[in-house]
């Protein structure tokens, strides 16, 4: 390969979340979804010269930057998009959150599928709403959307919004055309419009197809607004940039306005010459990056099988992100963070931060080199044995 996926990269004492959030020097953190990756060499070298200018005040953002992801979007995924529809912002976080605050009046209700993403949740919160949970359902070892259940739900008239996680986050499923159909008719019908989550879109497996929901009809274009990033799938989180995407002008002026009123409308430069970057000329080394997760879940999928039969692991189409079902051991998941943390030193999230449906599961995040995985396999399964003998 072209690129090193294999390469140890010391992250600690570099001020990372995910590193240095533990002072233990021999904890292993694979939780907080960003990969121990470098990113794209070409992201690195377009950044190298922007800080060889030396001045880092406030940014323009440039036409080459509408280009870049208008451009991405329209070869790689098919969807044509205007530059006037985008709004851009830090992060997909404070995105959803101005949305919500600009399609909703405090005491509304905003539907989640559950188990998913735990900012969904503060997001609702904080700007007054109340969650209303459709659960998924877990059949074998992946999850599938309950209709008559979300129907029944968005028929509620109090049900604005609806936050879809396409692709879903922590359940692994990349949504059909099929699926996102019947979930767009259902919202349409009940009048809910539809926020999309789509930071994960690129992190998709063979044999798995993205499609944005926007991108399914004229009518589900209408009813939704769409948010997406480049820092997921090319290791760029840091530098905090997003877009939202909408098409109606009167939606689009109530969350620009909320944007600000929320102080959130500002990006910093190295945002935006990592996006132009990645969209320009960073397929190559995603393409590459694609094809190493696959081969770590494979991995992963095969070293639990032979090793940790009792332990099943959700198929995982798209994300680096593997759930993995523990209620095998009988320690709700919050003390099961707690323990591998103490006992393996090994950092895992625990399942119900993701919703009550989360109970018994684990959150692996496995976009790190390959001997860095195998590691904290091989000291989850230690501490399995331990817990499972002595019961």
């Amino acid at each position: 390969m072209k690129y090193d996926f294999d390469k140890i990269n010391d992250r600690r004492g570099t001020c990372s979340y995910k590193w240095d959030g533990n002072s233990d020097p021999d904890m292993l953190p694979m939780w907080v979804a960003d990969m121990d990756f470098q990113t794209a060499p070409v992201i690195i070298e377009a950044l190298q010269s922007r800080v060889a200018q030396g001045i880092f005040g406030y940014t323009h953002v440039p036409d080459e930057y509408y280009e870049a992801v208008t451009g991405w979007f329209a070869k790689r995924h098919g969807w044509t998009f205007s530059r006037d529809w985008m709004l851009y912002l830090p992060g997909v976080v404070p995105a959803l959150s101005a949305i919500i605050k600009a399609l909703t009046e405090p005491g509304d209700k905003v539907l989640v599928q559950t188990p998913v993403y735990n900012c969904f949740f503060s997001s609702i919160r904080n700007n007054g709403c109340e969650i209303v949970s459709s659960p998924l359902r877990r059949i074998g070892n992946t999850y599938r959307i309950d209709f008559e259940d979300l129907d029944r739900k968005t028929s509620d008239p109090g049900v604005k919004l609806m936050i879809l996680c396409n692709p879903h986050n922590p359940a692994g499923r990349v949504w059909t055309v099929e699926e996102l159909k019947k979930t767009g008719e259902i919202c349409i019908r009940n009048n809910v419009t539809v926020i999309s989550d789509e930071i994960h879109c690129e992190l998709v497996f063979p044999g798995h197809e993205y499609t944005p929901f926007a991108s399914v009809s004229d009518e589900f274009l209408k009813h939704s607004v769409t948010c997406i990033a480049p820092t997921k799938a090319f290791n760029i989180a840091g530098l905090q940039i997003a877009n939202i995407v909408a098409y109606d002008p009167e939606v689009r002026k109530r969350i620009d306005k909320a944007i600000n009123v929320n102080e959130v409308c500002d990006v910093n430069p190295f945002g935006v010459i990592a996006t132009i970057a990645a969209y320009n000329d960073g397929e190559d080394w995603l393409e590459q990056l694609l094809c190493y997760l696959k081969d770590n879940y494979d991995c992963f999928r095969k070293f639990c099988s032979e090793n940790l039969p009792d332990f099943p692991v959700v198929n995982l189409e798209g994300t680096y992100l593997v759930w993995m079902d523990c209620s095998r051991l009988g320690i709700p998941s919050v003390r099961l963070e707690q323990e591998l943390i103490k006992e393996a030193k090994l950092w895992l999230n625990e399942g119900t931060m993701y919703g009550a449906e989360g109970e018994g599961f684990m959150r692996w995040n496995i976009a790190c080199p390959r001997s860095v995985m195998l590691e904290g396999l091989s000291r989850f399964k230690e501490f399995a044995d331990r817990r499972t003998t002595s019961r």
